[in-house]
């Protein structure tokens, strides 16, 4: 046997000093990458430039960079590389990220990247151990096909620009892959079926790939979520369907799709959303579908029959549409507790609502049964629906009286639409009760009785319809109370007596037709500021058409027919369509006859008095500017002077300061400071107002034009102490610089108000191209461009994350704000409004300027503020106008319902096109019908479901 020798103490403390000393040595070595790593890393740190990563301390630790992952906090080797969101262009950094070898991980979406070089897919497929790529919302057009990425399981290509066959791109050879998104490209072919069996999700929505859904379907045995909408798929649903066992969610949305839903769906048990609206679906809806069911969505199809008994009981059920179909019969009794929302509009229904259901609806937020043939009474259970938002039961045969109906209705009801129905009695005092009402619309019925004054206490009451009733006596005297009332309609009644105060926030529409007025027009009307539309037409008003109403700035729509007016009709300066036809004592003279010419005539007309009206000013200002003496100067850069009488008959405002913001040196030259605030000081020389602006083209003394738009203080006063703050935020705007964006060339701001100064040669309109001048057509192309220009104008706009400002947004989006440089170059004005306007010293909020009617966000109802999806779904209907050639309202419709109404079918969708332009060529028909879905995707009530700007764009250029 051995002996064994035990260490002496100097031994033992020789050993544990060295045992230290190697532990220290492994520490060390655990605690930092490889020197190939550290190295690569340091030189992809050089070649991106990027900021997080050149931090002070950090040079050698690259574990603490911004978007790296290692394997262990004290470094190990980079498992993950995250660069989204860093404004990326150039991606001939990728085969060197390749050299990672560690690499589990790479992310390099949200930036504009166009391609995918070879050297990548050389080097990366290498990578034994990557497992997720994500190159989502860039513009790669096309990438190399994929040969040897064995391991990798999550591939997003979604939001690119991605073309031709889908099958060319390889898929086929990622043999572990269980995720592809591949949304939002422009990609072709069939649905993809030489995948890995082992896929798990296939996102390939908002493509054109056609054909039928493949029966082999089937074999992809972990497929957990399949998104198919918004292709050009056709055939029916095959049946195989019913075999995928872990299925969770089906989404068939907006296709081709035809035949009936095949009963086997039901025996999916993991199936939890199934979302085929916006096809050709018919025949009826399968018994048991909801079985295990959270979402269904059937809705603008063609489906008949009876709603299935059960199909609304089921016990996990959410939310259920199948709203615009041919379903008839009468409503399941039994309605589900955790239903939150029904849609069964725009169908064949019969009979009554199910009361006793009601009494357990908690949950119940969005309750839609309109345009159907619905009978009885409205029920008083409703009031159990204690989460009711939205209750619409328009458009059918109910009957009754109001009282239990509205009066028990839950508080937190925000919009109650009962019009064209059979209502009778009197609308109740406890519709006081209903404290957040936002829209209230019992149009067409037969109620009778006053007005309630109850009404008044509606205090967030915005949008009231009450015409097509019987309701007689006098407006009550505390409507004025209703202080975010911007829509108020009481036309086809048999009110009288006086007219009260209006709320002063009136703006879409106020119409008191087919009642019994008399008397004059009341004075009471003239602060109606914001007023567009007023329609007073076929009533019993007398004297003269008041002066006043040429004071409304915002009125673009002045009904005044059948009634016993006399005299003339005054002139507005601005283009206001009048009727007064039906008043004998109205003398149809000149300027009524200038008012009704076509638009080219009127408008030349309208011009050459603005021409003698500015010759008139020129040599007034001249001979103004030879009389008085020059007393005070500007601070900016023409150090110009305030003029002064002596005498003091003639001052001027006290200006605070002029400054020049544009480096072009014509401007500087060129641009005066104390011209301006002469020429605005004449209120009738304005070209046209606004809410906010008045419009004034100034002739400077070296002969050139420009246009200056003065901020209108009669309802956003701006005041000395706001100057500083006002200005930091002029000067940050006049450092903006896109092609696509109007930007204030210089500021003035004085005692009165705030000056800016633009090129005069930017006057005309989107507006004004599309719809003033018909016979005029612009074509595809020219449209096309716009549309573009516009997108990229507004993305500038909100921003991106290296932009180091806030988002500018837009509470004003329209085609009327969309000034032209040429017919394919656009620019986006008005973008001071949300930045000039300073609402805090307002004797209103900005929530209550709602826009132009039609561009107006649905939810502006509920959140009065302006926001980034707001601007898209504005965006979205000046796209359909470029699509359609109509505008924002039409006929009394606004043009994104009036879109949304029509079914999704080719045919359909073809006749909601500007024939001039789509007939043109099969080619500009398919871009029309393309960008038709971008419009679609823009206007979604939802606000959620709008693609973000910077989609937008993408989607468009990919055209």
């Amino acid at each position: 046997m051995k002996e064994i020798h035990v260490p002496s103490e100097t031994g033992k403390s020789m050993f544990f000093l060295f045992f230290i000393i190697f532990l220290s040595c492994c520490n060390l070595s655990f605690s930092e990458l490889s020197s190939n790593q550290t190295s690569t890393m340091i030189e992809l740190s050089r070649f991106l430039n990027v900021s997080d990563w050149n931090l002070p301390g950090s040079e050698r630790n690259p574990c603490l960079w911004k978007g790296v992952l290692c394997s262990r906090p004290d470094n190990g080797s980079v498992i993950s590389l995250s660069l989204s969101r860093f404004d990326l262009t150039n991606s001939s950094f990728l085969p060197l990220v390749c050299q990672i070898q560690t690499l589990e991980s790479l992310d390099v979406s949200s930036n504009s990247l166009s391609s995918v070089p070879d050297g990548f897919m050389t080097n990366c497929e290498t990578l034994v151990g990557l497992k997720q790529l994500n190159f989502s919302m860039n513009q790669v057009s096309s990438f190399p096909r994929f040969r040897n990425f064995s391991k990798l399981e999550v591939l997003d290509f979604s939001y690119n620009r991605l073309s031709g066959n889908i099958g060319d791109y390889g898929f086929d050879g990622l043999v572990q892959l269980k995720s592809l998104n591949l949304n939002f490209n422009n990609l072709s072919g069939s649905v993809p079926t030489n995948l890995a069996k082992r896929v798990e999700t296939l996102e390939v929505s908002y493509n054109s790939l056609s054909g039928s859904i493949p029966e082999g379907i089937e074999d992809y045995q972990e497929l957990k979520l399949i998104d198919l909408s918004n292709n050009q798929l056709n055939g029916s649903i095959p049946s195989s369907l019913g075999k995928l066992s872990k299925l969770e969610s089906l989404l068939l949305s907006n296709n081709h799709l035809s035949g009936s839903i095949p009963e086997s769906l039901p025996n999916i048990q993991t199936l939890r959303r199934f979302a085929a609206n916006r096809n050709r679906f018919t025949g009826e809806i399968p018994s048991k579908i909801t079985r295990h069911l959270v979402s269904l969505d059937l809705s603008y199809n063609s489906l008949t029959g009876l709603i299935p008994s059960e199909l609304l009981s089921q016990a996990n059920l959410v939310s259920v549409d199948l709203s615009f179909n041919q379903l008839d019969g009468w409503i399941p009794q039994s309605i589900s507790p955790s239903l939150v929302r029904l849609r069964l509009g725009s169908n064949k229904l019969t009979g009554s609502l199910p009361s006793a259901s009601f009494k357990s609806l908690r949950n119940l937020t969005y309750l839609e049964m309109d345009n159907n043939s619905l009978i009885g009474t409205i029920p008083s259970e409703l009031a159990s629906c204690s989460n009711l938002t939205l209750l619409n039961l328009a458009t059918n045969q109910f009957t009754g009286i109001l009282s239990h109906a509205i009066g028990n209705l839950s508080t937190t009801l925000q919009v109650i639409k009962l019009q064209q129905n059979k209502l009778t009695g009197e609308i109740p005092d406890d519709i006081r009760q209903l404290s957040n009402l936002l829209i209230l619309n019992i149009s067409r019925n037969s109620l009778s009785g006053s007005i309630p004054p109850s009404i008044s206490q509606l205090a967030n009451l915005s949008n009231m319809n009450l015409q097509g009733n019987d309701l007689s006596g006098a407006i009550p005297d505390k409507i004025r109370d209703l202080n975010s009332l911007i829509e108020l309609q009481l036309g086809e009644n048999k009110l009288s007596g006086r007219i009260p105060v209006m709320p002063p926030k009136l703006q879409i529409s106020l119409n008191l037709s087919y009642n019994l007025f008399g008397g004059p027009i009341p004075t009471t009307l003239s602060q109606l500021e914001r007023l567009e539309v007023l329609d007073l037409s076929n009533n019993k008003f007398s004297g003269e058409i008041p002066d006043f109403l040429t004071g409304l700035i915002s009125l673009t729509q002045l009904i005044l027919s059948n009634n016993q007016l006399t005299g003339k009709v005054p002139s507005f300066i601005r283009n206001v369509s009048i009727s007064v036809s039906g008043n004998p004592g109205i003398t149809e003279d000149d300027e009524v006859l200038i008012q009704r010419m076509p638009s080219q005539k009127s408008k030349l007309i309208v011009v050459v008095k603005y021409v003698a009206i500015g010759v008139c000013s020129l040599v007034a200002v001249i001979i103004t500017v030879i009389v008085l003496k020059l007393s005070r100067r500007f601070k900016g850069v023409n150090n110009m002077q305030v003029d002064h009488d002596e005498e003091g008959s003639t001052v001027l405002p006290e200006v605070i300061r002029g400054k020049l913001l544009t480096s072009n040196a014509s401007h500087k030259s060129n641009i005066n400071f104390t011209k301006a605030v002469e020429a605005v000081a004449h209120p009738e020389h304005a070209l046209f107002q606004t809410i906010f602006w008045s419009y004034y083209r100034v002739v400077m003394p070296s002969g050139s034009s420009y246009l200056i738009k003065k901020l209108n203080t009669r309802d956003r006063l701006f005041q000395q102490a706001s100057s500083v703050q006002l200005e930091l935020e002029l000067e940050m705007l006049g450092k903006l610089h896109h092609a696509n964006v109007m930007v204030p060339l210089a500021y003035v701001l004085y005692s009165e108000g705030c000056l800016l100064f633009y090129d005069y040669a930017h006057t005309r309109t989107l507006y004004d191209v599309l719809h003033n001048n018909p016979s005029d057509v612009v074509d595809w192309t020219s449209r096309y461009s716009i549309a573009v220009g516009i997108a990229q104008g507004i993305c500038y706009l909100h921003g991106s994350k290296s932009s180091g400002r806030d988002p500018i947004l837009l509470p004003d989006l329209s085609s009327k704000k969309i000034m032209l440089k040429s017919l394919t170059e656009p620019l986006v004005g008005d973008i001071e409004l949300f930045k000039v306007i300073d609402h805090s010293k307002s004797n209103s909020s900005l929530s209550a300027v709602a826009g132009t009617i039609g561009y107006i966000p649905p939810e502006y109802a509920y959140t009065m503020r302006v926001t980034m999806a707001g601007n898209v779904y504005s965006f979205g209907v000046i796209l359909l106008e470029l699509l359609t050639g109509r505008p924002a309202v039409c006929e009394g419709r606004e043009l994104a319902k009036w879109v949304q109404s029509h079914p999704s079918q080719p045919e359909q969708l073809n006749s909601i096109l500007d024939i001039r332009v789509s007939k043109t060529s099969t080619v500009a028909t398919k871009q029309m019908l393309r960008a038709l879905s971008v419009a679609l995707a823009c206007i979604n009530i939802s606000p959620g479901a709008r693609p973000k700007m910077k989609n937008v764009l993408r989607m468009l250029t990919r055209l």
